[in-house]
């Protein structure tokens, strides 16, 4: 696979936290990686994104895909030529769009299942579902935007939720051959995210009790990002000690 550089735009991108347990997290990660603790806990996300005018960065704009997907998500840290580096483990893909679910992993990085969202927004509210295509995966959320980032548990406030996650652009996807993983480095150059509240949310990966048995996985807080302009850079596999360690896409 020869993957090629994009571009497009974040119309909105509804990240979702939770505090893992972290030997629930660890459980999940293939090596080299581990759980990124904050406060003594690892933290899971669902990434809720509908990208805009994706192509390549070659093509002019205007003329790329509009798609809705989902990401599960645990950030990870591991050891670089360079020192420690940080980024996100993504167990499962998901897209409303064939295109993404048939180019995933074959022209860019990234293996995707098929799912049907719904999704109602207005300036001040979001509300997502989705539901893949093969019945294992089903999530609901709704927040509310708001002025100040309450509640949470793993971050003092906004600016250090928002400096979190952007200290971590490389994402390296789960791939059926459980030889390697699939990367792609996230650059913005107007990063910006607002605080949200809560209204509600399901997750059938994290309210699975055999992968996160009761209070190993607690929702924490919310984040919403919208129309940032961005850049996707392929990065080399990530080649896992053991091979042949099993790192399937989660259902």
């Amino acid at each position: 696979m020869i993957a090629p550089r994009l571009s497009g735009v974040i119309e909105r991108r509804l990240l979702v936290n939770y505090r893992v347990e972290p030997g629930m997290a660890a459980a999940l990660l293939p090596a080299p990686l581990r759980p990124q603790l904050v406060r003594g806990w690892a933290v899971g996300g669902i990434c809720l994104l509908r990208l805009g005018d994706t192509r390549p960065r070659w093509a002019p704009g205007g003329t790329g895909l509009r798609s809705e997907n989902a990401a599960h998500r645990i950030a990870v840290e591991w050891d670089g030529p360079a020192g420690v580096e940080t980024g996100v483990y993504i167990p499962r893909r998901d897209s409303g769009s064939r295109i993404n679910v048939l180019a995933g992993g074959r022209v860019f990085p990234g293996e995707h299942g098929a799912a049907v969202f719904d999704v109602q927004e207005t300036p001040d509210e979001v509300r997502i579902e989705y539901e893949t295509r093969d019945g294992a995966t089903r999530v609901s959320a709704e927040a509310r935007v708001v002025d100040e980032l309450r509640g949470s548990v793993l971050f003092r406030g906004l600016d250090e939720a928002s400096e979190f996650f952007r200290r971590g652009p490389k994402g390296f996807s789960a791939t059926r051959t459980g030889l390697h993983l699939d990367g792609m480095e996230l650059h913005a150059d107007a990063w910006r995210v607002e605080a949200t509240e809560i209204r509600s949310v399901r997750s059938s990966f994290f309210e699975d009790p055999d992968r996160f048995p009761p209070g190993s996985a607690l929702l924490d807080s919310a984040l919403l990002m919208r129309n940032v302009p961005v850049r996707w850079d392929p990065l080399p596999p990530l080649a896992l000690v053991s091979a042949g360690y099993d790192v399937a896409v989660a259902s």
